[in-house]
């Protein structure tokens, strides 16, 4: 099933008489809802762009790629920095705008300037009823009633299907600063990027690996802007961190390096389950010692970890209780892909569920 209009969308859900698992691009096989597909890719196209209002609306199926090339035309970007997830979950398929808000798919800029959903302000969706939905619009101030923008951020395709998103998009940026430390223990690491990102030299980025470049423990932290600016609060930065070694700088307009980080190429080639585990920062080394996983990636100053350990592996089983959630993304446990819910949060979201989806039929069990 692939509507080519919102009109379609709404006949085709509200006729359907069994599960719908809905897709974008089909970059993105988390979660183990069954079903027929119902694929948004057809719902593409730009529809307005405001370079000075800082704005576009573009159909769910428009492919990220699209928009990116479109926004640096302009010298803009999304700022949220998405992940491509192709390269972890080695997948084809093109990576959509519908799929990266259902997901609220976010970089390690998050830390900075906040997530997919921060930067959404507007969408059209088809609910499980088939009833058309608008909420949101153009600017930040327009918003009325219910925040259904925030709420469908990160559902899933569980409460509706989106045909279209307006979202907030920044400048380019001139210049990148990479300030790399080497040999840190995950918990000096930790500290450093801790350290980092309360200066005030606007760090936009800050990842540790144990087994870095050459098995070598590495931690990076990323400053963006003008050239002038970067190298002036690289140096800045370099001297706030001298108690944790030498600190080495690389200025280039070049962003491969952080484009790894957001991707997560350093586990993607690897044999063995892949989770994502977001907590406190204080606690991530904690949690990850625990675990004595077979490589891991922090993110986010630690407050985001990818692990990868081996096949078949029940993580959270080895974490026990914790303040935060473990997510499977890429393995063969059969546990939930998504933390199981506290009781009272699971029936508020049942309660959401069959308001916007009544019949149970989107995405049935993708998040349970």
């Amino acid at each position: 099933m692939t509507p080519t209009t919102e009109d379609e969308l709404a006949q085709m859900i509200k006729g359907a008489n069994g599960p719908l698992r809905i897709q974008g691009g089909g970059t993105r096989p988390i979660g183990k809802s069954d079903g027929e597909i119902l694929s948004t890719s057809a719902l593409n196209g730009i529809s307005l762009y405001e370079p000075g209002a800082l704005t576009i609306v573009a159909g769910a199926g428009t492919p990220v790629a699209e928009i990116e090339e479109t926004l640096a035309a302009e010298n803009q970007r999304l700022a949220f920095e998405p992940m491509d997830h192709r390269p972890l979950l080695n997948t084809d398929g093109t990576p959509t705008l519908g799929g990266l808000a259902a997901a609220n798919v976010s970089g390690p800029r998050r830390i900075a300037v906040g997530a997919c959903r921060d930067f959404m302000l507007g969408v059209r969706f088809v609910d499980g009823s088939g009833n058309i939905i608008k909420n949101g619009g153009r600017v930040m101030k327009n918003v009325t009633g219910y925040d259904l923008v925030k709420l469908m951020a990160g559902s899933y395709g569980t409460l509706g299907v989106m045909s279209e998103v307006a979202l907030k998009v920044l400048p380019n940026v001139e210049t990148t600063g990479t300030l790399m430390l080497a040999g840190l223990s995950d918990e000096k690491a930790i500290a450093a990027m801790s350290k980092a990102l309360g200066s005030p030299f606007e760090v936009t980025g800050a990842a540790h690996f144990p087994k870095g470049e050459g098995g070598a423990p590495l931690t990076i932290l990323r400053i963006e802007g003008f050239a002038d600016s970067v190298k002036y609060r690289a140096n800045r930065l370099r001297a706030t961190l001298a108690a944790f070694g030498d600190v080495d700088i690389e200025i280039s307009e070049d962003n491969s390096r952080w484009a790894a980080v957001r991707d997560v190429t350093h586990l993607a080639n690897q044999e063995g389950d892949v989770w994502r585990i977001s907590s406190k920062p204080s606690a991530a080394a904690g949690l990850i010692s625990k675990i004595s996983p077979k490589s891991v990636q922090y993110d986010w100053g630690g407050g985001l970890m990818w692990v990868l350990v081996d096949q078949g592996r029940d993580l959270r089983a080895s974490l026990g209780s914790f303040d935060g959630h473990a997510t499977l993304i890429r393995g063969s446990a059969d546990v939930p892909t998504f933390q199981p819910e506290a009781p009272a949060l699971a029936a508020m979201t049942s309660g959401l569920r069959s308001k916007f989806d009544p019949r149970g039929i989107l995405n049935p069990g993708m998040m349970s």
